[in-house]
């Protein structure tokens, strides 16, 4: 049984977090740690219905962000690593400065100084200077910065198909594959015969 802690922030988009819950309940094999913060669960009322009660549920542990005393909080906690989804630029910004002022970012901050993955999925726009410093920061000190960006190649249908591509690219870091049909393929036949073949350099 591998392990993972998935964290939850107050930026937009709780439903990541819930569908890597999910997607890591129903494929098997793993233990979730779950830590959300206040400004979360206000999203959570306002985004998602019975939301807060259905990420619980697909969670195995539940820990408070208050609690900087649990188990998660050190390195001896054994685990493949953080997903912080959506993460905010407050939590951004605390973790690139090693302010570890709460269960969310101790936890961030011992998968750093553990090198072991950190993914934050971060949820700004536009993005100001302090914003990309600190994304700098955080991937200098070797987290991954993986805004959920749509990707329209698998031409989806609704937000669950959007939402869920951008959690199968996440959970893709920790080694968990899974709907291959939703994968880049290549050109289609007609666009491959239509495309031009680019041309070696002349010497």
């Amino acid at each position: 049984m591998k392990r993972i802690v998935v964290a939850i922030t107050g930026a937009t988009g709780a439903i990541y977090g819930q569908r890597l819950l999910s997607m890591l309940r129903d494929h098997g094999g793993w233990e979730t740690h779950l830590i959300m913060s206040q400004a979360a669960l206000l999203n959570i009322r306002e985004e998602l219905v019975d939301g807060r009660q259905q990420i619980e549920a697909a969670a195995d542990v539940l820990h408070s962000i208050r609690n900087v005393g649990a188990s998660i909080a050190s390195g001896s906690f054994l685990c493949e690593g953080m997903v912080i989804a959506p993460c905010s630029m407050r939590t951004l910004a605390a973790v690139a400065n090693g302010l570890s002022d709460n269960l969310i970012t101790r936890a961030a901050d011992v998968m750093l100084k553990e090198r072991r993955k950190l993914v934050m999925m971060t949820r700004e726009t536009p993005l100001n200077l302090a914003h990309l410093r600190n994304m700098i920061a955080c991937t200098e000190m070797g987290a991954v910065i993986f805004p959920p960006v749509p990707a329209f190649y698998s031409r989806p249908i609704d937000l669950c198909d959007i939402v869920d591509h951008s959690c199968m690219r996440v959970l893709d870091q920790f080694g968990v594959h899974g709907n291959i049909q939703d994968r880049w393929q290549g050109l289609t036949g007609e666009r491959a015969e239509t495309s031009t073949p680019l041309q070696p350099e002349r010497q």
